[in-house]
């Protein structure tokens, strides 16, 4: 399976998201490997490297936690797919699935639907992301883009998981999820402020 963002079944993309804060250590990181499914990344902007060269390691980790939290039992087998992108790529897919022509964060597209019997190949989906557009968001709002990253890839997954903010109710699970999952890897709640759930300009608030 490859990384290439694709559309669903009938449809487009899942929401785009803004934010997350530096906090203190509360728990011990998910380790990719005990991921149920393979997290592959592919490192479609070499600027990604430059900025921070630890990218693909956080998103994994940030991935496999998401995984590990998101209340789906996954069957064995399965692939999720993570780009590092930028905000070309991302406002190509914005236009052609959301109609939106110009970039954005991130984007999560669903996979294949889970299979009956573990051990048969399927792809979760893929999440893919603009550097561009996550660093003037990590700068504006005074955080580091590592942290920027790990927050987009928790929200792109649990997308993927069948979490939504549509509703208010359903916004406050999923935000509920979001900061357990980011206290565990370090990270202070990102919805702390009004200001911060203003910027959320396209999350369907």
């Amino acid at each position: 399976m490859t990384g290439t963002a694709r559309s669903p079944a009938g449809g487009g993309p899942v929401s785009t998201l803004e934010g997350a804060a530096r906090g203190d250590s509360l728990g011990e990181p998910e380790d990719p490997s005990e991921s149920p499914i393979a997290i592959d990344c592919a490192l479609r902007c070499a600027a990604w490297a430059a900025s921070l060269p630890e990218a693909e390691a956080l998103a994994r980790r940030a991935a496999a936690a998401a995984l590990a939290a998101g209340g789906v039992d996954l069957p064995r087998g399965g692939e999720l797919s993570l780009a590092l992108s930028d905000d070309a790529e991302l406002q190509i897919l914005n236009k052609a699935y959301r109609g939106k022509d110009g970039p954005t964060n991130v984007l999560s597209f669903p996979g294949d639907p889970l299979p009956e019997t573990a051990g048969q190949p399927y792809l979760l989906g893929d999440v893919v992301l603009a550097l561009g557009v996550c660093a003037r968001e990590a700068a504006a709002q005074g955080k580091t883009l590592a942290d920027h990253l790990t927050h987009l890839v928790v929200h792109g997954v649990l997308h993927l998981l069948g979490q939504d903010h549509e509703s208010d109710a359903e916004a406050a699970r999923m935000e509920a999820l979001e900061v357990r999952i980011l206290a565990g890897l370090g990270i202070a709640d990102p919805y702390a402020s009004a200001a911060q759930r203003e910027s959320h300009g396209e999350t369907g608030r």
